[in-house]
């Protein structure tokens, strides 16, 4: 499963982690995807959507 939205674009992103005694480490965010069927144009398709996208009815599920 791929780490981006289909729809809003939103994919994974990085920063640091900040320890108690302030070391710096890399880590990542990874967005909540989610494969679903979704209805595009009268057909039906497979998309990964974040939940945010889902959430706001950005997309039209199908069943």
């Amino acid at each position: 499963m791929s780490k981006y939205c289909e729809v809003c674009k939103k994919g994974v992103m990085s920063g640091n982690l900040v320890s108690h005694s302030n070391r710096k480490t890399r880590r990542t965010w990874a967005p909540n995807i989610q494969k679903v069927n979704v209805t595009v144009n009268g057909t039906t398709r497979k998309m990964n959507v974040c939940t945010r996208c889902l959430r706001s009815n950005k997309v039209e599920r199908s069943n």
